[in-house]
C-alpha cells in the first residue's frame, strides 16, 4: 500500500467546487449532478461540507445537511432550502478517489458527521447507498430501511440503491 503524508479533511470553500465537480464525475459518473446543484448544498449548509486532501491535493469530499427522515432529495435537483422541520441528518454524497482506499478517511468523516448530528440534536442520520457501498455503510451503523414510497427517487440512482438510516447514539 502506498504511504501518504498529510491526509486531512478540511472545511470546503467556494474555491473548491471545480475539484468537487471533477471528483463527482470521476467517482459517480452514473449519478450526474450539475456543479450548481452541488454548490447549493454548500450554500445552504456549510457545516456539513468538507474536502479531503491527500498531500495537499483534493482526493474526496462530503456534502451533508439536515433533512427529513423518510425522505430524500431528488438527484440533480436544487433543494431551495433546508426544511424548517428537518429531523434527521442526511449524507448527500461521500465521494473518494481510489487512491484514498485503506486510509480510513471515509470512516473518519462519518464519525465527525455523527458527532455533528448529535451536537445538533438529530436522532438519526440517513443516506442513499450506491456503487456497492452498502457493506461500508453497515459497518458505520446504518441499516437499510424499506421505503416503498421512495422507490421512484431511489431508481433514479440505480437498481441497487438503498435508503439507509442510523440512530445517532
Amino acid at each position: 500500500m502506498m504511504q501518504f503524508r498529510d491526509v486531512a479533511w478540511r472545511a470546503l470553500t467556494g474555491y473548491d467546487f471545480g475539484a468537487v465537480f471533477d471528483i463527482a464525475n470521476r467517482v459517480h459518473p452514473g449519478f450526474f449532478e450539475t456543479e450548481t446543484v452541488l454548490a447549493e448544498k454548500f450554500a445552504l449548509y456549510r457545516n456539513g461540507c468538507y474536502l479531503l486532501e491527500v498531500s495537499e491535493k483534493p482526493a474526496g469530499y462530503v456534502l451533508s445537511h439536515p433533512w427529513k427522515r423518510g425522505d430524500l432529495p431528488a438527484l440533480n435537483t436544487l433543494l431551495g432550502t433546508i426544511p424548517a422541520d428537518a429531523d434527521s441528518y442526511y449524507i448527500h454524497d461521500l465521494a473518494l478517489l481510489p487512491l484514498t482506499r485503506g486510509l480510513g478517511a471515509a470512516k473518519q468523516i462519518v464519525n465527525a458527521l455523527t458527532k455533528h448530528a448529535r451536537a445538533m440534536g438529530y436522532g438519526t442520520m440517513s443516506l442513499v447507498a450506491v456503487n456497492g457501498s452498502l457493506p461500508f455503510w453497515e459497518k458505520q451503523g446504518f441499516a437499510v430501511e424499506d421505503r416503498p414510497d421512495l422507490s421512484e427517487k431511489l431508481a433514479a440512482y440505480e437498481d441497487t440503491a438503498r435508503y439507509m438510516v442510523k440512530a445517532v447514539p
